[in-house]
């Protein structure tokens, strides 16, 4: 039977999807990965070149091929093109091919990343069982479909925007988790224009989610525990329960799975990238002291800092004196001094892109400088790293409270002066207890008991697909 995935179009994104398409691979799946052409030339031959049984198939966006594929150009491309008509032709083929030969391997299951919500009509009018994939924490998740409830209580207009910039939310977690502000919002990017317009798409996604009846979370259900002593307690409360809806207690949401992280449920030879990485920095690692070098990377999508922030971030990281990775594209290289990666050359290297993983599994890697993508954090535990924390948008300030106000294991600098750089590292490098909250935290999300949880909760999802699918057929 068939699982037809669809990303959203971005690498954050189609990572997780890869992994989830290998997850369900294992269940006796055959996944076909649906992406836009220019991210099928990206990342099919290497996927197709490990011959796990992913099939890759591309779609045309309608965008010229020069032309930059932001927020708001993926979007018109997915809302506006016709995309959907090719998804669902692709589906038709697939079933009335498959059907010809053995009515078994039709499309069973359709996988849906939720900020791809268009896909979800498809599979409905399809007759497919559509179900929702969140590549972020269960956090974050609530945080949008609490949109009505922050809208009734004062804390953002009806169009998104913040009645008073750093206000108070609604208690929109449950108790014991963090308080956020309106500054921790996903939708708050660019001009007003431009927060206006993703508020819409977020509104319009959290719609679309209602129809489902399954969403799985890339994220561990103990999202919330700060300790071992509470992590027990929890899972000993919880022991048994088939599905846990982590947030949701309105039965007009799916029943949410958290079946992360997929990474380690089925761990892949490499993740495909979009970007070429140097991987001679993995030699230069080799050279370095254990624990002495600072990775720093604000992942692949949101341009960072800007070119100011670059400037005062490179004489930071020189004026440390510690060595240093730092993932920089050439696109936000203006703000290099004149001479600088010469000038820092043996002590600190300046890639294009890299292989992060490797890296981060590393012994020379003391610590990380990161965005907080939710992508990048779960590798940060599966590697055991501490982290020093800058979170630019979407869901990364959320993400960032996790990290530093539940579970302790990073610190969030303001500012990209010598100061405050040094100061972060430094408190990061030789906090002892970070170090060992962060290990806990490891075994607790991904040790061998986790595993089998986790595996467990995604038998139970695809478990309950199948049981609907034959209930279907039975009545059809």
């Amino acid at each position: 039977m068939k699982a037809i995935l669809v990303p959203y179009p971005a690498q954050g994104h189609v990572t997780p999807m890869r992994h989830l398409a290998a997850a369900l691979l294992q269940r006796g799946y055959e996944p076909v990965l649906v992406t836009p052409e220019h991210v099928h030339r990206q990342i099919a031959p290497e996927i197709e070149k490990e011959g796990g049984g992913i099939t890759c198939v591309a779609l045309q966006d309608g965008l010229d091929h020069s032309s930059p594929r932001d927020f708001f150009a993926i979007e018109s491309a997915m809302e506006g093109g016709s995309m959907a008509a090719q998804l669902e032709r692709l589906v038709s083929e697939m079933d009335v091919g498959d059907c010809e030969e053995d009515g078994d391997h039709g499309v069973g299951l359709m996988v849906v990343d939720v900020l791809a919500s268009w896909a979800m009509e498809v599979g409905h009018r399809c007759g497919i069982p559509t179900a929702g994939f969140w590549t972020g924490m269960g956090a974050t998740y609530r945080v949008v479909t609490a949109i009505p409830e922050m809208v009734r209580a004062g804390a953002i207009s009806h169009s998104g925007l913040p009645i008073y910039e750093g206000s108070k939310l609604p208690r929109v977690l449950p108790d014991g988790q963090p308080a956020l502000t309106t500054d921790d919002l996903p939708w708050l990017i660019g001009s007003e224009a431009s927060r206006k317009g993703r508020f819409r798409f977020w509104t319009r996604t959290v719609d679309r989610c209602r129809s489902l009846r399954w969403l799985l979370v890339n994220s561990f259900p103990e999202e919330h525990c700060t300790s071992d002593v509470e992590f027990h307690r929890f899972i000993k409360d919880n022991c048994g329960k088939k599905v846990a809806r982590d947030y949701q207690d309105n039965n007009s949401y799916p029943m949410m799975y958290s079946v992360g992280p997929l990474s380690w449920l089925v761990p892949v030879s490499r993740n495909p990238s979009f970007w070429q990485e140097d991987r001679s920095c993995l030699d230069w690692l080799d050279g370095q002291e254990p624990g002495s070098v600072t990775y720093v990377s604000f992942g692949s999508w949101v341009g960072p800092i800007g070119e100011e922030n670059v400037r005062s971030l490179a004489l930071s990281l020189e004026a440390t004196g510690r060595p240093f990775i730092w993932v920089l594209k050439p696109a936000w290289r203006d703000g290099l001094p004149i001479g600088y990666t010469e000038r820092v050359a043996g002590r600190g290297k300046v890639v294009t892109w890299a292989p992060q993983l490797e890296i981060l599994r590393s012994e020379a890697v003391g610590s990380y400088l990161t965005h907080c993508g939710w992508n990048s954090t779960m590798e940060a535990i599966q590697c055991r790293k501490k982290l020093v924390c800058y979170p630019v948008a979407g869901d990364q300030p959320v993400n960032c409270r996790y990290i530093v106000e539940v579970w302790r294991i990073g610190v969030r600098i303001g500012g990209f002066g010598q100061e405050e750089v040094e100061g972060g590292l430094r408190r990061v490098m030789e906090d002892e207890e970070m170090g060992r909250r962060v290990r806990e935290l490891h075994e607790r999300t991904m040790g061998e008991e986790a595993c089998l949880r986790l595996a467990g909760t995604f038998r139970g999802f695809t478990d309950d697909v199948k049981k609907m699918t034959e209930e279907c057929h039975v009545l059809s």
